[in-house]
């Protein structure tokens, strides 16, 4: 096998949960605030709360204390459609803890 090859999606998970709320539209993405105490892949899958995928992360932005993350539209969804503070949820499997990211102390 030759696997990675097509990248299946599977569609919505089971449970899908808060990752951040909607800020403003820039350069055709949205900026959005996170309220999860996780942080997200990149390129993770975004939903609503319905589990309608809208896009996937592009890119994580700020510190550690205040998050925000861009998403990348899929086909047919306009950033400009969403308001302030409008919600996007995320698959469990798509997160990964803060500490991942917290400098280690130089021995």
């Amino acid at each position: 096998g030759r696997g990675g090859f097509g990248a299946a999606s599977f569609g919505p998970p089971s449970e899908v949960f808060e990752m951040g709320a909607f800020v403003h539209a820039c350069e055709g993405e949205m900026v959005c605030e996170s309220t999860n105490p996780k942080v997200p892949y990149f390129n993770a899958p975004i939903y609503l709360e319905n589990k309608t995928p809208v896009g996937k992360v592009d890119e994580i932005l700020g510190p550690l204390n205040s998050v925000y993350f861009t998403i990348k539209p899929q086909e047919g969804i306009q950033a400009t459609s969403f308001k302030t503070g409008d919600k996007f949820f995320i698959g469990q499997d798509k997160l990964l803890p803060m500490d991942r990211y917290a400098v280690c102390p130089k021995n």
